[in-house]
């Protein structure tokens, strides 16, 4: 947050928005105004589903899914790579893209190459904006691969020559603070974790118990794509089925065990709700770390939704303080059951809470009754006064679907393939190709006389990045006078799959001063103070006035 340090200039009568406690939601049109988003059309056909999605800081967007799938909906006239003959209706998997790459700006694909399987796959983006994606299934199962995104769009995955230790299907990442190095958590029948890259070759992967106490032999898992979350003390949150403990990763020590999730079933993969962490904040030193954990399947869902039985999905949502010396579950109930569903913080600190079906399990055939129903959730109010229902979309969104938050603050909402290839005809719930975008209540004219535009970041001695604690400046416009406080939020774009938005995390940003001149405001505002609060990498950097969110640039910290 910042205060208006000085005024330069005669500003016009403006809306004015206290934005603390439970007045955070200020500029949130009531129920009666009717205000709450849109939906928009991007592209009638992807080409590929989007099991998996990242956004890339060239504002570009990945999207890939299984490459043993078949036909997708890109056909390859010819594969230049192996130079295969590639008739219109050859079921040959090189005859078809399964990974593309999506323009923001000129809503465009063109179709990537991908050598192994990545079917359930995980990912983390490194600090020069590099994907690391690891694992999947066959010939995928220990695999690393890389894709670093260009500017002249020539790009395209690349693989290492090492190897995982284990095999990694439906494994979870997490970036950790020291150097580029990640965190391979799970997978199935993987009780164990390992690193990306290496200390030396000698170094494998590691047992942890903690899977196997959490593994549910007749759902099939319960614990795979277990969450994970880089705690403010630099130690790993671990949550599957209904446990959760704090690990220190480098002694390989438990460092504490947390009360169960109250509720019956399971919150992951199957029963696969979703998690996030609430948006770290400056005035205390990035200290307080809250984690929320919303829906899930219902005891024994995978098995009944495999005999035909679709079982409601759980209602309840966990909040709990990790870092408190007595961290114990507050509960709280969404408007209506769900699972599949994704979970996003927007530019505003909000969660959107997005996707999914209301009966069943994560699998084939195995959901029914899509959530249409996006919900807003405003973590600063009280509880009943939390949710918010969005317009509803018109498109099922159920297994293997996936949104992000792009720079402009619209969601990007694509996928959904519930079958074991592309199915478009003769089912219920037909392979969904279609690119949507939510358009948040935030983005509407009506709130342009109180958003910030033009941002523009400036470091110190013109380099590359913000050295963690160092001081940086953001030039920005207003029609109107700023707020009495305004907020500037860096947020870390995840890696979506399987309802898990891996290595996504929003810092609230300390703010030195802010002056105005003209319509032109300028903030120096402070860099996190160390790669534990902010792994190195690129975020999106959003000034927020009035409740109102501006278009968010890239913004990168890096170490000294």
């Amino acid at each position: 947050m910042c205060r208006l340090f000085q005024f330069n200039a005669i500003w016009p009568a403006a809306l004015i928005f206290m934005i603390s406690g439970r007045a955070a939601s200020a500029a949130l049109p009531s129920s009666g105004v009717g205000i709450h988003g849109t939906w928009e059309l991007l592209l009638n056909n992807t080409g590929v589903v989007a099991m998996h999605m990242v956004l890339t800081h060239l504002d570009t967007v990945l999207m890939f899914d299984q490459t043993e799938a078949g036909r997708s909906g890109y056909w390859l006239c010819e594969d230049h790579h192996r130079r295969v003959r590639c008739a219109p209706n050859s079921t040959d998997s090189r005859c078809w893209a399964h990974s593309i790459e999506y323009n923001i700006a000129t809503n465009t694909i063109r179709p990537l190459t991908l050598k192994t399987d990545t079917w359930c796959s995980s990912g983390a983006l490194l600090s020069n904006g590099t994907l690391l994606e690891t694992g999947g299934n066959n010939n995928g199962f220990r695999r690393i691969r890389y894709f670093r995104p260009c500017p002249d769009e020539q790009c395209d995955w690349t693989e290492s020559d090492t190897s995982l230790s284990d095999h990694r299907w439906y494994a979870s990442n997490q970036i950790l603070p020291d150097d580029d190095r990640v965190i391979v958590v799970g997978g199935k029948g993987a009780f164990s974790y390992e690193f990306v890259p290496k200390r030396s070759h000698k170094e494998g992967a590691f047992e942890l118990p903690f899977l196997h106490h959490t593994y549910n032999q007749a759902e099939k898992g319960d614990n795979l794509y277990p969450f994970l979350h880089l705690s403010s003390d630099g130690n790993l949150f671990i949550f599957a089925n209904q446990d959760s403990i704090l690990f220190d990763y480098r002694r390989g020590n438990v460092i504490k065990t947390f009360p169960q999730l109250p509720g019956n079933g399971s919150r992951s993969y199957p029963g696969t709700g979703s998690s996030v962490m609430l948006p770290l904040n400056h005035e205390d030193n990035f200290k307080e770390v809250e984690i929320m954990i919303c829906g899930g399947g219902a005891p024994g869902a995978f098995r009944a939704a495999r005999r035909g039985n679709f079982l409601g999905a759980l209602t309840s949502c966990g909040r709990m303080v990790i870092t408190s010396d007595t961290p114990n579950w507050s509960m709280e109930e969404m408007p209506a059951p769900r699972l599949l569903n994704d979970m996003l913080i927007l530019p505003t600190g909000h969660i959107l809470i997005i996707n999914g079906a209301s009966r069943g399990s994560a699998g084939w055939n195995c959901a029914e009754s899509p959530s249409l129903v996006p919900y807003l959730y405003d973590p600063r109010r009280v509880v009943g006064e939390r949710f918010s229902m969005m317009p509803a979309t018109n498109v099922a969104r159920m297994y293997h679907s996936s949104a992000i938050l792009l720079p402009d603050g619209r969601v990007l909402v694509a996928g959904s393939n519930p079958h074991q290839n592309y199915t478009f005809t003769k089912v219920e719930y037909p392979t969904e190709l279609r690119l949507q975008a939510f358009v948040p209540y935030y983005m509407g004219q009506f709130f342009d006389d109180i958003r910030p535009a033009n941002l523009l970041i400036t470091y110190r001695n013109g380099k590359e990045g913000a050295r963690y604690g160092e001081e940086f400046s953001i030039v920005f416009e207003l029609r109107k006078r700023p707020s009495i406080v305004v907020e500037f939020n860096a947020y870390a774009p995840p890696f979506t799959t399987h309802s898990i938005s891996m290595n996504q995390r929003m810092l609230r940003l300390k703010c030195v001063s802010m002056r105005s001149r003209g319509g032109s405001v300028r903030a120096i505002v402070v860099a996190p103070p160390s790669p534990i609060v902010a792994p190195s990498g690129y975020y999106l950097l959003t000034v927020v006035n009035g409740g109102i969110p501006s278009k968010a640039q890239w913004v990168r910290f890096i170490n000294a």
